[in-house]
Parts: structure tokens; C-alpha cells; sequence
């Protein structure tokens, strides 16, 4: 939004979460009336009630937009669709197709049908998640896929910080410091890593931990720390302002992705690999893509600890590999994962649907 803003476009969000990073005018749209399926912890956290809708439809009007752009099909896409707004173009982000009609089916299953089959444009970052959606009711001819994109200019080596490798590894600057930057959710597994943690300790005793977000696992994460004993190796950052997360990243040594399910290559995967630094992630989806194994990372299976462990314990004591691996991801990242080139792309597909 703040791209097409700064290209000279009108934009306006209508979001439940006011967020300041966004610099154009924000409509604040209430929660809808909770269901019993909306478990604590989930994706999905709320229902969307007819008065929502209501609401939707009536900034629409005194707006007028050319366009309607939903992010997330069974929330704010159920809404757009349910709205009767055209052009409507749906971008879908993962659990919203991947896990939700699954997981709850029913109610969630007929939204996201809605919204998939309402939508005029479709948009995903990863190929995989084509065929998941033609499955629940997309058009295939409407779908193309549009990475989010990192912005290089943004997320630099350059930004590595000494002064924020002491804040974050607790005064052991000089040590490897170890990242994750995910929610403290169950999708995104932070046990894993936590977990792994003493694996590593047993080898390389001085290594650090950082644990940045936040989420509603915290709680259980800080006493999973205790209870291993590797509390004093663990930082917990909780969310790190929008604005500081580049020098943060880069001046971390290792990125670690334990997430269970993301529809193509995370931003903050992205964003590290911008960075410079080597990734090691969970090879599911479309991360194989982005991650040749050895070559710029390492792929681990699933709710491993002891293969994180093995491949943190050999970047840690290989400096020369982890600068090679930084090397490559910055170049994949400029050249094939370029926020900008993304963005272009994307205002194509906004013109040309336009015209149509």
C-alpha cells in the first residue's frame, strides 16, 4: 500500500489492526461475533458479521475505488467477496487455504469458497498453492502467482550492528548469534528451535539464541527454556519495532525458520537472506526453490531438533561457509525476490484488470 502510494496512487485499508507502518488513511473494522471454531491460537480469530459487511459496503460507496484488494480468503476475503465489489482481486497467504477449510471445514470451507470464486483476480507467492485452491473452487486462469518481495535497499549487510549484537545476545557480542524472527505461535513451531538449543549448547557452550516476537506460546517457550536449562543462552526480544527489524536481522549470524506451514518463502526468510545471512528452514511447500541444500542454507524435516542442531553446530564453527551461503542470498534475493520488480508486476496485473 505505502508503494502504490508513493507512485502516486489514492490507497485506503480497511483493517481490525490499525497498524502506524502503513502511511495511508485507515478505516478501523471491528471484530465480528466470535464462533466456537475460532480456537485461541489459530489463524482465523474472529467471524465476520453481517454488520461488518455493512459497514465495508458503505466506505466502498463514499470511496469509490477502481479496485477492492482482499488479503486472506476466509477473513477479509470472505468480506470482499460478500460485499459484490468488482474488480475484486483476493491475494491468499497460506493457512488460509492450506490449514483453515481443513482443519475446521464447514463454515470456514464455504468462505473461502466465496471468496475464491468472486474474486476476478487471484494472487499467491508460491506454485504450490495453484493447484490447493483450484481444489476449493478457483478458476486456474485467474490465479497468478506475485511474490510479496524483499527490498534490498531496506535489508543490507551494511545494517549489522555491534551494538545490537551485544543488546540481543546479552552482552556476548563476540559470540554466533542464532535468529528467529516468527510469531510465538504453534504454526511456526518455536519449540523446535528452543529445543535445539542445548543440542548445540553441548558443542558450542559461548553460542547465543534470539527469539524475537511475540505470540500466545510465549509464556510456554521462556519455561521450555528453564526447564532445558539454557534459559541464560535464550534472549526473548518480544516484537521488535517495524522500523529496527532490518538492523536486527543483519546483525544476527544464523537464521532459523522451524515454521510447520508458510505458502511460499517467508518475508522474514527473505529479509535474512537479504541480509546476508545463511538460512536454515523447514523444507516443505516451495522453500526448495529458494534453498538449495549446501548450496545457500540447509533444509531440515519437520519438528526436527537434531538436524537444526547439526547444521547450527557446523555454520557456527565454519565462518567461511556462512559467509558464502550470505553471498548467494543476497544475490537471489536482488535478482529473483526484488520487492520492487514485485511491486511492478503487480501494478500490471492492477491495469490490466482495469481495463478489462
Amino acid at each position: 500500500m505505502n508503494y502504490f502510494k508513493m507512485c502516486g496512487h489514492e490507497v485506503f485499508a480497511i483493517t481490525s489492526e490499525a497498524d502506524d507502518a502503513l502511511t495511508v488513511k485507515q478505516y478501523r473494522l471491528k471484530r465480528g461475533i466470535p464462533i466456537p471454531i475460532a480456537k485461541a491460537g489459530s489463524s482465523f480469530k474472529y467471524a465476520i458479521s453481517p454488520c461488518a459487511i455493512s459497514y465495508v459496503k458503505g466506505i466502498l460507496a463514499k470511496e469509490r475505488p477502481d479496485i477492492l484488494h482482499a488479503h486472506y480468503a476466509s477473513n477479509y476475503g470472505y468480506i470482499g467477496a460478500r460485499t459484490g465489489f468488482h474488480p475484486f482481486v483476493l491475494t491468499a497467504w497460506g493457512s488460509d487455504i492450506l490449514i483453515n477449510p481443513r482443519q475446521y471445514g464447514g463454515i470456514l470451507g464455504h468462505m473461502v469458497n466465496s471468496a475464491l470464486t468472486k474474486a476476478d483476480t487471484i494472487t499467491c507467492d508460491a506454485d504450490h498453492m495453484v493447484g490447493a485452491m483450484t481444489k476449493l473452487g478457483a478458476d486456474a486462469s485467474k490465479i497468478h502467482v506475485v511474490y510479496f518481495g524483499t527490498d534490498p535497499k531496506k535489508f543490507t549487510p551494511e545494517k549489522r550492528s555491534a551494538e545490537i549484537r551485544e543488546k540481543i545476545s546479552g552482552g556476548h557480542g563476540d559470540s554466533a548469534i542464532i535468529f528467529s524472527i516468527r510469531n510465538l505461535e504453534p504454526i511456526y513451531d518455536i519449540e523446535t528451535f528452543v529445543r535445539a538449543v542445548p543440542l548445540v549448547l553441548a558443542k558450542v557452550p559461548d553460542a547465543r539464541f534470539v527469539v524475537a516476537g511475540k505470540g500466545s506460546q510465549a509464556e510456554f517457550l521462556k519455561g521450555l527454556a528453564d526447564s532445558l536449562k539454557v534459559s541464560g543462552s535464550v534472549v526473548f526480544t518480544g516484537p521488535i519495532p517495524f522500523e529496527e527489524v532490518p538492523n536486527y536481522v543483519a546483525s544476527a549470524d544464523i537464521y532459523v525458520s522451524t515454521s510447520l506451514s508458510d505458502a511460499g518463502l517467508s518475508a522474514s526468510t527473505a529479509e535474512a537472506m537479504a541480509s546476508g545471512l545463511p538460512v536454515v528452514i523447514t523444507d516443505f511447500g516451495d522453500n526448495k526453490k529458494w534453498v538449495a541444500d549446501g548450496e545457500n542454507g540447509y533444509l531440515i524435516p519437520l519438528k526436527s531438533p537434531e538436524s537444526l542442531a547439526e547444521k547450527l553446530i557446523y555454520l557456527i564453527k565454519n565462518k567461511h561457509v556462512r559467509e558464502k551461503f550470505g553471498k548467494a542470498n543476497r544475490a537471489i534475493i536482488e535478482d529473483r525476490l526484488n520487492y520492487w520488480k514485485a511491486m511492478d508486476g503487480m501494478e500490471k496485473l492492477y491495469v490490466d484488470l482495469t481495463e478489462r
